[in-house]
């Protein structure tokens, strides 16, 4: 089949039976053969096609000489008869089919026709009475032969599926049946005509209408108006697009590039993987060529990574780029507590996905029902959910523009099956934002906001959403877009208060960080220790070489209790550490006692939790590391340290079990480490008294020292650089 079929090809007219005929015919030839037989058939299919499509299976089985019995529950009342309910007279009406003839030929010869199986029985819990009954006739007359319908938003119980050994399903429209269900009339409703003449992009139609079936299709084009071979089309094709939603699916307006600050990589391999490669399908002229390309398309993603980072915000844009509608499914809504049902939701979430193709579902939170098999500890609902989703997953056609996305915070915990080639074979980790990420989404909400930042505001917003948000541990406390998002709104708010229109400033982003902490209200004394604590840290930092540039220091406190706190710049190599890196950050950590010691002669509980994490790291260094401290009286390789000490290589964490003597010398070794540190970071604030005198002076009037104020102050201190480890051997 060509891409492009000329408008002379095309019918002129078209009745719906005959549409039915030109759009399902080999499902039609399948239903009749499989009757013929004497096989019973099961149609999947919309309620509007039934009548139609039985009808002509019909006209087929009457030149076989085979006669049908349509039991759909319309019945002549009698004057002064009281109606029964629709159920109640198809169950009537089958017992009287199944019961009522002879047991001869003629009978094996006679097709029952259920247009409203799905409507005689339930999945939810047991089967009611009515069910029950209508099992029963199902299989009581073995010489009957059953043509069943249902539609594929209703469940079917097990029991009476299995009676159906052949089974049809109709979703959609067959792309290569298109040709035969477009008159001349509505094609010239689409676009204007090509080079060769006026006719019919089948490829570009089948793209918005993949999903819908021939008399709903045929009622969407017989409703198109306007002028012929419009020079923009787009107003028809938003028309026949809107009109194919099924459900809770949506169009969503969502730019990947627009929209979407910053994550560069993130979106090169969406437009590397999917994106450009459907361009290049659409591009395509040749059937074949369009097919090969089709078969290279990821049909399932996986998008994991921390919260609130735009998983479900990329998928979105995705859906956006392909025209598609998106249905955001939550996972831990899809369970149930009744048997089956679970299952049902799902499949009747792929149901009006493939009635809206091209569609994308986003299941979000996937690892709450996908989990790896075999470590559920509920029902084992589970089980039977990952079972249903592959089974959906598998039952794509190669053409069908359905695509599944699956957010999780814990891609390590999802079965294993998911993730093989053909399923979930697209995998992309969206982290939490980098410096330029937040830079580029902090500057899509100022546009839309009105903030009318400064330059030196959105840089300083950058700087500080670099740290772990206050109160919050490294590992969750990160600044993920949504809380950039909040941070930009609270911006937003209070301008709103004020009805101001200026820039917005520094002084509004430090406000708008600090508006929900509840700040430790220090007396001047209790400041005047604190601002030596922090202030001894920070000497220490700015005099030792492989330490982090600092960013601000401050004695305003924050959620976790702390009375102040040295904040660091960003680092440029995130990804190593170094072995000099965590000596001196020792150091750092006997900043502060030191300076208690040294300036007032007393040293408080504060500097515990220094020591505290000064300990785990030299232990961390000795044992797990592999180091030994020498010295060069113990015959190591000699004095590169304050004290003309080294870390040596060696393997302790290779044993698992060791001696008495082993533990001493490691014991002997964390302590001539930490005290070697002690002694270093002592010495640095003995040598610069007048700088640390001056820095605290500075925080205690400032309460906050940004870092230019600091190297105003320590000009002898090293710059703000951070070194690049050297290669190893």
């Amino acid at each position: 089949m060509s891409r492009i079929i000329p408008e002379a090809e095309l019918p002129t007219e078209l009745s719906p039976m005959a549409a039915v005929e030109a759009a399902y015919p080999d499902e039609l030839s399948r239903a009749s053969e499989a009757l013929s037989r004497g096989l019973p058939a099961l149609v999947e299919c919309d309620k509007g096609l039934v009548g139609y499509f039985y009808a002509s299976v019909r006209a087929r089985l009457r030149r076989r000489q085979i006669r049908c019995s349509y039991i759909d529950g319309r019945v002549q009342v009698q004057p002064g008869q009281l109606p029964l309910g629709l159920v109640q007279t198809m169950i009537g009406q089958l017992r009287d089919a199944v019961r009522g003839g002879t047991h001869g030929d003629q009978d094996a010869r006679r097709v029952i026709v259920l247009p409203h199986l799905d409507l005689l029985t339930t999945s939810t819990g047991a089967l009611t009475s009515e069910a029950r009954e209508v099992v029963a006739l199902l299989y009581e007359n073995p010489n009957i032969l059953w043509l069943g319908f249902r539609d594929p938003s209703f469940p079917l119980p097990k029991v009476i599926a299995n009676l159906f050994q052949h089974k049809i399903s109709i979703i959609g429209t067959p792309r290569h049946r298109l040709a035969h269900l477009v008159t001349q009339r509505e094609s010239r409703k689409l676009g204007p005509a090509g080079p060769e003449g006026p006719g019919l992009d089948v490829y570009k139609l089948y793209k918005r209408v993949s999903g819908v079936h021939a008399l709903r299709l045929r009622q969407l084009l017989a409703s198109l108006e306007g002028e012929d071979y419009p020079s923009d089309p787009n107003a028809v094709w938003a028309q026949i697009r809107e009109a194919t939603l099924e459900g809770d699916m949506t169009l969503p307006e969502l730019s990947l590039t627009d929209d979407i600050g910053g994550y560069a990589e993130v979106k090169r391999k969406i437009s590397d993987d999917i994106l450009d490669i459907i361009r290049r399908k659409e591009a395509l002229d040749d059937p074949e060529a369009i097919a090969r390309v089709e078969g290279l398309i990821p049909r399932g993603m996986i998008f994991w990574g921390p919260p609130g980072t735009g998983k479900t915000l990329f998928a979105k844009a995705i859906a956006t780029a392909l025209g598609a509608a998106v249905q955001i499914v939550s996972g831990p809504e899809l369970k149930s507590r009744w048997v089956g049902e679970s299952e049902e939701n799902l499949r009747r979430i792929f149901i009006q996905a493939r009635q809206s193709a091209p569609s994308l579902i986003v299941f979000d939170e996937l690892d709450s029902f996908a989990a790896q098999r075999g470590t559920y500890t509920g029902s084992g609902v589970e089980h039977s959910m990952v079972n249903q989703l592959l089974t959906e997953m598998d039952g794509f056609r190669s053409n069908e523009m359905v695509f599944v996305v699956g957010t999780t915070n814990f891609v390590e915990s999802l079965d294993t099956a998911l993730l093989r080639p053909g399923r979930f074979e697209f995998k992309l980790h969206i982290p939490y934002p980098g410096s330029e990420d937040r830079e580029a989404i902090l500057g899509i909400y100022d546009q839309r906001l009105d903030l009318n930042m400064n330059e030196a505001a959105l840089t300083h917003a950058v700087r500080q959403t670099a740290h772990p948000i206050e109160g919050s541990d490294t590992f969750t406390g990160r600044w993920s877009g949504d809380h950039l998002q909040a941070l930009c709104r609270a911006i937003a708010r209070q301008r709103l208060r004020d009805q101001r229109d200026d820039p917005t400033t520094i002084a509004d982003v430090e406000a708008a960080l600090t508006a929900n902490l509840d700040l430790p209200n220090l007396t001047p004394a209790e400041e005047h220790v604190v601002a030596t604590h922090e202030c001894g840290h920070a000497i220490v930092a700015l005099h030792t070489e492989h330490a982090p540039p600092i960013d601000r220091i401050s004695i305003r406190g924050d959620l976790t209790g702390a009375l102040g706190f040295v904040r660091y710049a960003d680092p440029a190599h995130k990804y190593v550490t170094t072995h000099a890196q965590l000596i001196d950050m020792i150091a750092i950590l006997f900043g502060g006692r030191e300076a208690e010691d040294a300036l007032l002669d007393q040293l408080t509980i504060g500097s515990s939790h220094d020591l505290e994490r000064a300990t785990e790291l030299a232990k961390a260094l000795i044992e797990n590391f592999g180091m030994r401290l020498v010295t060069p009286d113990s015959g190591g390789s000699g004095g590169s340290g304050g004290s003309g000490d080294s870390l040596e290589i060696r393997d302790f964490s290779a044993n698992a079990e060791l001696s008495d003597h082993t533990r001493e010398q490691l014991d002997a070794n964390i302590r001539a480490l930490l005290e070697r540190e002690r002694a270093r970071a002592r010495a640095i604030i003995r040598d610069h008294r007048d700088e640390l005198l001056a820095l605290r002076d500075l925080l205690l009037e400032q309460k906050v020292i940004d870092a230019k104020s600091m190297r105003s102050l320590v000009p002898g201190a090293r710059p703000e650089t951070t070194e690049t480890p050297e290669p190893r051997d």
